[in-house]
């Protein structure tokens, strides 16, 4: 059942997170400093459901039961809009730049309880567990990397060999994991997903972390650690971005901790963790929810750039119209990539509607090359505004009345330049937005590997026999010429 704000917050006070900030454990993530802002947009999110201007956007009927859009299994290209809608619609609401709202896993367990044959004696699990998360509208979050301990050897040859997560041992109840993963954006969930990551060698000792479980996120013997928080304060009007949005990277750490037989979905087989994502459509479907999140992250840097440019006439000169348009030719192509994935969607071998694989593939290879040029020309046009910029606090002085007339704008007042100018600075320039740029860089992974998997998947041959064709034709002509 579509979740209410009111119910994720009250799951969040009943069952915390097992959430440790600095040395300490976060006892309520409500209220604390660090979270609270990302709590309640992400309550706000889920209020979103049910209001009656979005509800048919973002949820279905099903069984006289309505639910989170993105857990609609499509059968037809309109089920595949409508899913694409609505990932645009919650992305909207944080100009793009919430990265782990709940529809991104929520199609990667769809695709997987679609697709559920693939994971052989654990199939009823997957189906079981998307049930789950689809009747109670859950939040998740996932851990993919290993740590960083030295990555020119496989896991099993680590100093421990239990550094990344692992099978300890197997009970009459479960399996007892151990060991690390790193980067779990988003611990404010009520369940972590340990899937399949980057490409797992075969070799002695691999098959202990060929695995795929789910548990919730209070689970004895799991741990969150966080890295140190971007929110620069409560205001936002000086903090727009990270006073709302600082989702939070963890390490997550299993302290020997029990995964009951329910929630396994892979254990011991290294080819089906390998093949996970691509042969169940899931990688079709996250990267579907990931190319409208970046369509609303490009909007923003087009809005924010030409109000920037307006409101300071700059863009009356020719190479500030240049850099904004090269913004609009971005957002273009990224419009492109998903109409076309949504277009020449196809049934995989399960039966499941996925969205087109190599359009996809263009968007999520294309956008971190894009990302640092984005950044790049908001600050360009920002240049030294994107310095002096005074506080909420400022507004509020015995300076106030020079503020108003110093930094006032062509079109702008001064108090609205500077709220725009902030907005800017956060998107780019604070921890929150640097931050945005590594991840942007980084999000499906390392790009150079990227790039050689794509490479690899995509088919050449129908380009490479069109020129063999055209050459054998060219040749026959100045043979026919020569003769």
């Amino acid at each position: 059942m579509a979740r209410t704000g009111a119910e994720y917050l009250e799951a969040l006070k009943e069952r915390p997170p097992n959430l440790w900030y600095k040395g300490e454990k976060v006892e309520d993530p409500t209220t604390h400093p660090v979270f609270r802002g990302i709590v309640r947009t992400m309550a706000a999110l889920y209020d979103l459901q049910h209001d009656p201007r979005y509800r048919e956007a973002l949820t279905y009927e099903e069984e006289g039961r309505r639910h989170g859009m993105s857990f609609l299994i499509p059968k037809t290209k309109e089920d595949l809009k409508r899913r694409g809608q609505g990932y645009k619609l919650w992305a909207d609401q944080n100009l793009g730049m919430m990265g782990r709202s709940p529809d991104y896993l929520n199609a990667v367990v769809m695709a997987y309880a679609a697709s559920a044959e693939y994971f052989g004696e654990f199939a009823d699990n997957v189906r079981s567990y998307y049930r789950y998360l689809r009747d109670h509208d859950l939040a998740t979050t996932h851990a993919l990397t290993n740590p960083q301990v030295n990555r020119a050897k496989p896991p099993s040859a680590q100093p421990d060999p239990y550094i990344p997560v692992g099978v300890v041992r197997q009970t009459e109840k479960g399996i007892v994991v151990r060991g690390a993963r790193m980067t779990a954006t988003f611990p404010l969930a009520d369940e972590v997903l340990i899937f399949p990551s980057t490409l797992l060698k075969e070799g002695p000792g691999s098959e202990k972390y060929a695995i795929a479980f789910a548990l919730p996120t209070s689970t004895p013997g799991l741990h969150f650690l966080c890295r140190e928080a971007l929110v620069g304060g409560d205001s936002p009007f000086d903090y727009p971005l990270s006073s709302r949005l600082e989702e939070m990277d963890c390490l997550v750490i299993f302290d020997d901790v029990l995964v009951p037989w329910e929630r396994v979905f892979i254990l011991g087989n290294v080819e089906l963790c390998n093949n996970a994502y691509a042969a169940t459509g899931a990688l079709h479907h996250m990267a579907h929810q990931v190319v409208a999140l970046k369509t609303a992250k490009t909007e923003a840097f087009l809005g924010v750039a030409a109000l920037m440019a307006e409101g300071i006439g700059a863009d009356a000169y020719g190479h500030v119209q240049e850099k904004i348009a090269e913004i609009i030719v971005y957002l273009e192509a990224m419009r492109a990539f998903w109409t076309r994935a949504e277009e020449e969607a196809k049934e995989n071998a399960f039966g499941l509607l996925v969205p087109d694989r190599g359009a996809l593939d263009g968007a999520r290879n294309l956008y971190p090359r894009l990302y640092p040029r984005l950044r790049e020309i908001l600050e360009q046009i920002g240049a030294s505004g994107l310095i002096t910029l005074p506080s909420e606090r400022d507004f509020k002085g015995p300076l106030a009345p020079l503020l108003e007339k110093y930094l006032q704008g062509a079109t702008l007042e001064a108090r609205e330049r500077v709220a725009l100018f902030r907005l800017a600075w956060d998107m780019t320039l604070s921890g929150f937005g640097a931050r945005q740029e590594l991840y942007e860089r980084f999000f499906f992974g390392d790009p150079v590997r990227m790039y050689q998997t794509l490479f690899s998947v995509y088919d050449k041959e129908p380009y490479k026999e069109r020129i063999r064709t055209y050459l054998k034709g060219a040749l026959s002509v100045f043979r026919e010429v020569e003769a």
